[in-house]
């Protein structure tokens, strides 16, 4: 069992989400930015930053389908063993949900952070 990468995401008020952008792009850090394919005249969307091959942090703006939240997004070699394990060892886990062609867990945290584990489905 492997962790892979890590993804941290958050989803804010929308003039929040793009002065955090700001703040990691090139208006601050200069962290480079991975393009979105956005309609410029939907306002801002959100931003994403990547850090090495599977990790990265993504910046959400807020809306009906998407409430403000924070959460960890761990990327594992094989998630149906991590599940088994955290279960194992008394953690509640909610799915599978296989989305997006990876293969999803949650639960959450102590403190309430939502945490999602996954890896890419296999055929």
């Amino acid at each position: 069992m492997t962790v892979l990468g890590i993804r941290f995401c958050t989803v804010k008020p929308e003039k929040e989400a793009r002065d955090l952008a700001a703040f990691f792009g090139s208006d601050g850090w200069n962290f480079s930015e991975r393009g979105m394919s956005t309609n410029p005249s939907e306002g801002f969307q959100g931003a994403v930053f990547p850090a090495g091959r599977a990790s990265w942090t993504e910046i959400w703006a807020a809306n009906e389908h998407m409430p403000e939240t924070t959460m960890l997004h761990v990327i594992v070699d094989d998630a149906d063993a991590y599940a088994n394990r955290a279960k194992d060892n008394g953690i509640t886990v909610s799915g599978p949900m296989d989305m997006h062609g990876e293969r999803i867990y949650f639960s959450e945290g102590p403190g309430g952070l939502p945490i999602a584990v996954l890896s890419k489905v296999t055929d």
